[in-house]
């Protein structure tokens, strides 16, 4: 029988009209103490890691214990940052303009969420709407539709608790998960948060609706000479930032760049925490580029049974030598880019790209060779300690977030230790064919009334306006 995926996604954007127009009416008193809920019973330890354990046996991807840990920061952190603050009614008056703003929700959301934090982010977002007074329709990857049904039954059952409309967070039936539902879905909603690969992006902001997508990963890292004498604390944020859940993030490192002054001593230390460096020109390498991508110079098309894989399972599919409690696989590459350099691009897994510079002036311009093939927008970051050299990548390297000795995944959508916003949608910019620069947050989902009263005329004389200098040129 064949499903009308339409009429089943109509269903489910009328019951989330339903639930929004109640929720509108809710004070901030009422709308507060649901996120708090959500956000409380959703981290409870046991419950957290059911979630990260459920999707890691449906995905295959990934390490429960990580995605449990991702649960407490995200959803903490979400809340932590929402807590307090308007987001019902009057949330400015300014005496000066004689403008007051007023919050407004914008109605039904549509949330894509990816596989690689299909634990996580259904709770971020569905905190994020609830926050702002919108119902919420969650749709997962294939392969994590089953986790995401059960993580929104748990935050339905928190709303039914709270005697609010179960209704303001839905997810797509599991029969019903597929690229064409969420097409459906995407030109049915009020507004579109993307979270997932480049063409599901695309097509939310192609889709004629409102919407907020983000670009591709390939972080970059510098290490410099500067931080020689802490290569030990270097390598230590190495090895967790690009292990981390093996390495679902987009966020993690997956180019290194290292100047030639501390490369020999960077490889000791990264070999005391379990990273294995593959060698230029060895015959090792040629086996972990065709098993990340078989098809290439052809395409870069990853293969998908590597992605999220230990480090040791990828060596095993290699079928290279790792000593036991290998976590990282590392790969020199001191040639090209782009499809017949692969290595220069994202890889989904605890592999990362490395390449060797003569100076800091040096690792910058690969630096910004490997963005132009992939990941611009995104995010980089740096190991040093010459302010004057994060200066300088601030002036130029095109991307919105630089980190700066600090392991990048673990930050890179906020934390207890950074001040980026705490978010599982990071904007990339123009740069990344998005529409936002910064890590969204409930903010963004809130449409604003500006209300004007008269204020005293505030026109400038001439005088005050141009220059003599300016003026004089025209003379």
């Amino acid at each position: 029988m064949e499903i009308n995926y339409g009429e089943y996604v109509a269903g489910l954007v009328s019951k989330g009209r339903e639930a929004q127009n109640v929720i509108d009416g809710y004070s901030q008193e009422r709308v507060d103490e649901l996120c708090e809920a959500i956000a409380y019973a959703l981290t409870v330890p046991e419950t957290a890691l059911k979630f990260g354990e459920m999707l890691v046996a449906e995905s295959g991807m990934g390490v429960a214990k990580d995605k449990q840990l991702k649960m407490y920061s995200k959803v903490k952190g979400t809340w932590a940052q929402m807590k307090g603050k308007t987001s019902v009614g009057l949330v400015d008056s300014n005496k000066e303009t004689g403008i007051d703003t007023y919050a407004r929700p914008m109605g039904v959301i549509g949330a894509i969420i990816p596989v690689t934090n299909g634990e996580a982010t259904p709770v971020v977002k569905s905190l994020m709407a609830i926050k702002t007074r919108n119902a919420v329709i969650l749709a997962p990857h294939p392969k994590a539709r089953n986790t995401n049904v059960a993580v929104t039954d748990a935050i339905r059952d928190v709303l039914h608790r709270f005697d609010a409309p179960v209704d303001l967070v839905q997810a797509i039936g599991p029969e019903y998960v597929s690229v064409e539902c969420s097409q459906q879905l995407m030109t049915q909603v009020d507004f579109i948060l993307a979270t997932g690969g480049t063409p599901m992006v695309r097509q939310a902001y192609s889709s004629g609706v409102p919407a907020i997508g983000v670009g591709t990963g390939n972080v970059v890292c510098i290490v410099d000479e500067t931080v020689a004498d802490e290569l030990p604390r270097v390598a230590d944020m190495l090895i967790r930032s690009k292990t981390f859940d093996n390495a679902t993030s987009c966020s993690t490192e997956n180019n290194i760049i290292v100047l030639e002054s501390v490369y020999d001593e960077w490889e000791k230390e990264m070999a005391k925490v379990g990273a294995v460096l593959v060698k230029e020109g060895s015959a090792d390498k040629e086996k972990v580029v065709k098993t990340l991508w078989p098809e290439t110079p052809k395409n870069h098309d990853l293969n998908r049974h590597i992605v999220a894989q230990s480090a040791g399972e990828i060596a095993r599919l290699a079928g290279i030598g790792a000593p036991d409690g290998t976590r990282l696989i590392m790969v020199e590459e001191n040639g090209g880019y782009g499809n017949e350099f692969p290595l220069t691009g994202e890889k989904l897994s605890p592999v990362a790209g490395v390449r060797k510079a003569k100076d800091f002036e040096d690792a910058l311009a690969k630096m910004l060779c490997i963005l132009d093939y992939q990941g611009k927008g995104h995010s980089v970051s740096i190991h040093t300690k010459d302010d004057a050299r994060v200066t300088k990548m601030g002036e130029v390297v095109p991307v919105c977030k630089i980190v700066v000795n600090q392991p990048q995944s673990l930050v890179n959508s906020g934390s207890w230790t950074c001040g980026y916003p705490v978010s599982m949608t990071l904007g990339c910019g123009t740069w990344g064919h998005n529409s936002i620069s910064h890590n969204a947050t409930w903010k963004d989902l809130l449409n604003f009334v500006y209300v004007s009263r008269e204020i005293p005329n505030w026109q400038p004389s001439d005088d005050e306006l141009f220059s003599e200098k300016i003026k004089a040129r025209f003379a």
